[in-house]
């Protein structure tokens, strides 16, 4: 088996190793909102559950060359963001928002999504999801190496969940129906795949 030191490998080589082992991630689709207006879109692949009681998750945000991407940077100042899952049938309409823009222009621009208005917050979410979770921000984590600050962590609470009707099933979320996908390594994403079931021990 091969060994690595993270402190010997480059920061991509580390990046390459998470990526490329952290298989399948899920994605969040995040809308946020700027002081003036101006409603940003990306998605992120660092992102998962933090808790149930309350309802909460997480998405980490990697800063580039060390500066606040816009999106830790809005939901930092007003608070609120609109968290979504990435599926099958908006998956390259969201792709086309990973593209850097400068701060005054929306990623929802390149796209044909739709914003729709929240219930609980200001920020606004997309209609073609289908499932999106209104967050309020519960706390924002700095992290790096030493001095330099290289991530923005930020667990939001969710406040209101959004779920299509089709996919909804006594209580329950039908996989099938949702078809949520994954990212693996470089420009490559998954699809649910094959399921099999393991009963827990008591």
């Amino acid at each position: 088996m091969l060994s690595f030191d993270p402190q010997n490998n480059s920061e991509r080589d580390n990046y390459k190793l998470l990526t490329g082992t952290i298989i399948p991630r899920p994605i969040a689709f995040v809308t946020s909102l700027a002081k003036d207006g101006t409603i940003n879109a990306a998605p992120f692949s660092y992102f998962n559950v933090v808790s149930s009681n309350p309802p909460m998750l997480s998405v980490s945000v990697q800063r580039k060359n060390g500066q606040i991407k816009d999106t830790a940077r809005h939901i930092q100042e007003i608070k609120q963001f609109v968290v979504h899952i990435v599926d099958e049938d908006n998956v390259e309409e969201i792709n086309k928002t990973a593209a850097s823009l400068p701060k005054a222009e929306s990623e929802l621009d390149l796209t044909n999504l739709t914003l729709i208005d929240s219930e609980m917050i200001n920020v606004p979410g997309i209609k073609e999801a289908k499932v999106r979770f209104e967050c309020i921000l519960e706390r924002a984590l700095e992290l790096g190496d030493g001095e330099s600050i290289n991530t923005d962590l930020l667990i939001g609470k969710i406040v209101r969940f959004h779920v299509d009707e089709h996919i909804y099933e006594a209580g329950r979320i039908n996989h099938d129906k949702l078809k949520a996908v994954s990212r693996l390594a470089g420009s490559n994403y998954a699809k649910t795949g094959a399921l099999f079931s393991l009963e827990r021990p008591k």
